[in-house]
């Protein structure tokens, strides 16, 4: 008897989540913003321990990221792989040090895709409804279901309030986080990081803003206008080519979703 395979894909191929994950330049600002308050967690402690966070703090971080991508744009049924293997990579990781990642901090990360993905659509592109954030919301929790985390918020609404005491619970400035933002300068390079930089002043939450010191103004605000005006003309590949990093430019370029 042959095996009948369905096309049921985890996101829909015509859900907002997609043209928001479809985009490259969408993609990097939500790294961006993520960078920055993954720096701020309580819990990023747990990725210090196995010391591949510090030694390639970009190449983690994207990884984050592009795990994320290959969900959204997969069928169900490799998505669900893909999300058992998350929880059994972490699962070693706590085998290995004889303690248990909190469930709060798997949910801190659902959050911040969460915002960031909200956050960087609408400085991109154009603000979202509330059914749009919704769904996005929606994704990000069948993710953390999937993982069998507990306590998640139901709907959107519920979301925005727990995020806010995420934000005030789970972040500090701390020794680990003041390494990570030299980690990120050393990796980068002094003008990609001052680029970095720039972007997180536009995304991240007051919160995040206060605890890591930064000014609400941000060059970006000038340099998102002639960014846009560079894609009308086709120039956006060669601006890219300038302040990416050579390793990362074929993963950068694949998350482009035609």
């Amino acid at each position: 008897m042959f095996e009948v395979k369905t096309d049921v894909q985890f996101v829909d191929k015509n859900s907002i989540v997609r043209k928001v994950w479809g985009n490259a330049d969408t993609v990097l600002f939500i790294f961006a913003g993520a960078a920055a308050e993954f720096a701020l967690n309580k819990a990023v402690d747990w990725l210090y321990y196995t010391g591949k966070l510090p030694a390639d703090p970009i190449g983690r971080l994207f990884s984050t990221v592009t795990y994320s991508h290959l969900i959204i744009f997969s069928d169900l049924d490799k998505a669900n792989e893909s999300i058992d293997k998350i929880t059994s990579i972490h699962t070693a990781v706590e085998h290995n040090r004889n303690a248990s990642i909190p469930d709060w901090a798997y949910r801190d990360v659902l959050y911040m895709l969460i915002h960031y993905s909200i956050a960087s659509f609408e400085l991109l592109q154009r603000k979202l409804s509330e059914q749009e954030k919704e769904e996005v919301f929606n994704v990000f929790y069948r993710v953390g279901d999937r993982m069998h985390l507990k306590a998640l918020p139901q709907n959107y609404s519920q979301w925005k309030k727990s995020y806010a005491e995420h934000l005030q619970n789970d972040l500090e400035k701390s020794k680990f986080t003041v390494d990570l933002f030299k980690q990120y300068k050393k990796h980068l390079g002094s003008f990609r990081y001052g680029i970095l930089i720039e972007a997180q002043k536009l995304l991240v939450t007051n919160r995040v803003r206060k605890l890591l010191g930064f000014h609400k103004f941000s060059l970006m605000n000038f340099i998102i206008p002639l960014y846009k005006l560079s894609r009308i003309f086709k120039l956006d590949k060669f601006v890219k080519s300038i302040i990416l990093p050579a390793e990362y430019k074929a993963q950068i370029q694949a998350l482009d979703v035609a």
